[in-house]
């Protein structure tokens, strides 16, 4: 979940006049104040958790006619994912062409669960591509006929000469691996990895920007090397917008290197961490890059002008390199160490009532799992966690805890619910179809954490994976 605090794109452009729409993945939180509508978008079309079908999504979302959120509110479509997100862009677009305004539009695709229609898939499993990095590369195709979809609509519309369009990805390839040990070769640029590594392949991704009337056009390269905190002091400085005060922005403005300019890129350290725990050890899967070199894991060094496949550990020939590297890494870590001590909390009884958390967002134990996803839901894993939340002002609060998505009205065959809460610490009996368990009571304000457990016929207990909390007037 991402610090409330943090200045997003979207509240940069909307200070300058911008219309604001996020349309996709979200991914940051799908509770206030984390919601991409308490973050600068005035319009939102989303699915919920980190993919489609994951516990917070609309329970049975499968990419094909779903259910998404739309501006607060969740609304049928008809159609695979992926189309539905661009029709959506290009209606947003349609509407908002007489004025100024700043979409990101995020596809959830292509990603695991590979679910594509046929159509795409079919011609890659004729010429031989194993099943499912089939659907992998029919994702991508289906991608790609929906960005010329856009782009074709743009020019219609008389909008491409001063429409800035960025295409990019956010990571190496999610599908690829899978069927390395089956002897097929996926591309890969020559990189090491792939999704979730902290080699080359794995963070690594193109990033194409296209904006006739501002200069930026004519397919040239730009190999100084560059990052996702780079976009937006860029576009602040490449288009002119006010900043608004805030939490300080990493980053430089790439503008120069754009435009085509002779002025030299600095030679910077950046950084790159891939891990899911609470905490973060230090060091784990931990990348610590210049244009030349890659310290991995704060021992292994690359030379990238020689060895772009990071092949031949380089740290014994050059130790000084090593030790400038881990020097950056400890200085960077040490800027970090005050928002590591920070935790995100959903806020209770305020912009939002009720709010319906899930178990997606348990904050576990150094790198365990929480029950994230639908199936793990259906299954019953025996997990649990807790919620850290603030509760915005003291009152009345009727604390509902559900075995199944609240909108399923779903039996759960429970003997007996828990919950604590702060100095809390209440329990109740119930009957097996009981759909959830109510707990009714006065909390204080101030940040807390919420835990529940629900106790099954065997005995053998769970957390409940949603629960709904709602101030009562």
């Amino acid at each position: 979940m991402m610090h409330p605090e943090e200045l997003t794109l979207a509240e940069v452009f909307k200070a300058s006049g911008y219309a604001t729409a996020m349309i996709g993945k979200w991914h940051l939180g799908d509770n206030y104040p984390c919601r991409p509508e308490d973050q600068g978008f005035d319009h939102t079309v989303w699915h919920h958790g980190g993919g489609i079908g994951n516990g917070p999504d609309y329970w049975g979302n499968d990419y094909f006619d779903d259910t998404y959120k739309v501006n607060g509110a969740w609304r049928k479509f008809d159609g695979y994912c992926t189309d539905v997100w661009f029709d959506q862009a290009i209606q947003y677009i349609e509407n908002q062409r007489e004025k100024n305004f700043f979409l990101y539009l995020t596809p959830n695709a292509p990603h695991g669960p590979y679910h594509v229609p046929e159509r795409y898939a079919t011609p890659y499993e004729e010429a031989g591509v194993p099943k499912t990095m089939a659907k992998f590369y029919g994702m991508i195709t289906n991608i790609d006929e929906n960005m010329g979809r856009l782009r074709e609509r743009l020019a219609a519309l008389g909008l491409v000469d001063n429409t800035l369009l960025i295409f990019m990805t956010d990571n190496g390839t999610t599908a690829g691996w899978i069927d390395e040990k089956a002897g097929f070769s996926y591309f890969n640029a020559g990189m090491r990895g792939w999704k979730g590594s902290v080699w080359e392949g794995g963070h690594r991704v193109p990033s194409f920007w296209h904006w006739p009337a501002g200069g930026i056009s004519g397919g040239r390269d730009v190999p100084a090397l560059t990052a996702h905190i780079d976009v937006l002091p860029t576009l602040v400085d490449l288009l002119g917008l006010e900043k608004p005060d805030g939490r300080p922005v990493d980053g430089i403005s790439l503008r120069p290197a754009l435009l085509g300019h002779r002025q030299t890129m600095p030679d910077r350290t950046l950084f790159a961490h891939v891990q899911r725990a609470f905490i973060p050890p230090k060091w784990k899967d931990s990348a610590a890059m210049t244009q030349r070199w890659r310290l991995i894991n704060g021992a292994e060094l690359y030379d990238m002008t020689v060895d772009p496949g990071q092949q031949n550990d380089r740290a014994s020939q050059h130790p000084d390199v090593v030790h400038r590297l881990r020097a950056d890494y400890e200085n960077w870590w040490a800027s970090l160490e005050p928002a590591l001590q920070q935790t995100v909390r959903y806020t209770l009884g305020g912009a939002e009532n009720p709010s319906t958390l899930s178990s997606h967002d348990w904050l576990m134990p150094g790198t365990a799992s929480a029950a994230w996803h639908q199936s793990q839901i259906e299954h019953g894993e025996l997990m649990n966690g807790a919620w850290a939340v603030n509760v915005e002002q003291a009152g009345t609060f009727e604390i509902s805890l559900y075995r199944w998505a609240p909108t399923l009205d779903k039996a759960m065959n429970m003997t007996a619910a828990r919950l604590v809460i702060g100095g809390i610490d209440e329990s109740l009996p119930l009957s097996a179809d009981a759909t959830s368990a109510v707990f009714r009571v006065q909390l204080p304000p101030g940040p807390n954490m919420l835990q529940t457990w629900l106790t099954r016929p065997d005995g053998r207990q769970h957390g409940a994976y949603f629960t709904r909390v709602r101030r009562v007037p």
